[in-house]
């Protein structure tokens, strides 16, 4: 393998669809295997933001935003697809994508330290649940604060100040690294303001998106889902 090639091919639209694809799978069906009568309480945070949003166009259901979610990732991958080097799909990557999000998922944990048994967000209900809430924070908060946050605010801050590529890019990642760990303290499951852990999940946040805009929303996804199951098997263990 070209490692060249490896990192400029798979940082694409086209293998981030694919490769997420089983962990979107994987979530979608979880949800509606756990409880038929839990499933809009038991979807991940964002999920629900994000279907409220869309509910304001007149979108609803508990699987409005995953259709929605698809059809966005294929438009905006067919609206990229003569940009790409190749629409061939090497399998052999996908693979090695997969152990990549692992080590940046372990790298994570690492960056965290000690108070990364904080940095989980809701550890009540049961071990299934927080596995699919896990693999539904993997997807749906990296595709909120990171695919769409860090182009809206990029783009929002270069057209008032006239910025350039990489200030946009890192008024980008900073922004929705902080609205990502206010979002944990918001609405009527949301953890007591705490500075520390702000800070914790801000400094996550930051590390996530510079993996988004280098590696792509694929690598990203599975490394949140990665370093949210090492805190779940962390804390399950403790018990």
């Amino acid at each position: 393998m070209k490692y060249s090639n490896y990192w400029s091919i798979t940082n694409s639209p086209l293998y981030s669809f694919i490769f997420t694809i089983p962990l979107f799978l994987i979530y979608e069906i979880g949800v509606f295997t756990i409880s038929v009568n839990d499933i809009v309480i038991l979807r991940n945070g964002a999920d629900v933001l994000m279907r409220q949003v869309l509910g304001l166009f007149g979108i609803y259901g508990v699987y409005g935003f995953s259709a929605s979610f698809m059809i966005g990732f294929m438009v905006a991958f067919l609206r990229q697809k003569k940009s790409l080097e190749s629409t061939v799909i090497r399998g052999e990557y996908l693979i090695w994508m997969f152990f990549e999000s692992i080590c940046w998922g372990i790298i994570l944990y690492v960056l965290m330290g000690l108070t990364a048994p904080l940095l989980m967000a809701n550890s009540t209900g049961t071990m299934l649940q927080q596995v699919v809430l896990s693999i539904g924070a993997g997807i749906y908060e990296e595709f909120v604060f990171r695919v769409i946050l860090i182009a809206g605010f990029g783009s929002i801050l270069g057209f008032i100040f006239q910025w350039k590529k990489f200030a946009k890019i890192t008024s980008g990642i900073i922004l929705s690294a902080a609205l990502f760990s206010l979002f944990h303290f918001m609405g009527d499951y949301g953890e007591e303001p705490n500075f520390s852990i702000f800070m914790m999940r801000f400094i996550a946040g930051i590390f996530l998106g510079i993996i988004y805009v280098f590696r792509g929303f694929g690598p990203a996804a599975y490394a949140h889902t990665v370093y949210d199951l090492i805190i779940l098997t962390i804390v399950t263990t403790q018990l």
